[in-house]
């Protein structure tokens, strides 16, 4: 199975960008698509973008228009953009393989966002 790692994350003021890495150890879109997700503290981790092997995106509606879910094949990776980005949006940034019949992989990590005012 491949194994999947978040890079990127950080200290960011709000209204500000910060792109996220989703590496993978071989062919990224291997076990299906590729999900973001997000979880803050004391709540429920929530999928805020996937993209799918045949490239279509689709995005949470409270990240639409401001995050973007990028993909390059020949580097393995899921990347995504985060712009005009909220307190709101502080949380710990995870990405997933999903399968077709919607499961999803191990959880990694994570990596860290702070927005700060």
């Amino acid at each position: 199975q491949v194994q999947l790692v978040e890079l990127g994350g950080g200290l960011v003021q709000a209204g500000g960008a910060l792109s996220l890495s989703c590496v993978a150890s071989g062919n990224i879109f291997s076990g299906g698509s590729i999900g973001w997700y997000r979880q803050s503290s004391g709540n429920q981790r929530e999928e805020v973008a996937r993209v799918t092997r045949g490239g279509y995106e689709s995005y949470a509606d409270s990240v639409e228009g401001r995050f973007f879910i990028l993909r390059d094949t020949a580097k393995n990776s899921v990347y995504l953009q985060m712009t005009s980005l909220r307190l709101e949006d502080t949380a710990v940034y995870y990405c997933n393989t999903i399968a077709p019949d919607g499961r999803v992989g191990p959880w990694g990590q994570g990596t860290q966002v702070t927005v700060v005012s």
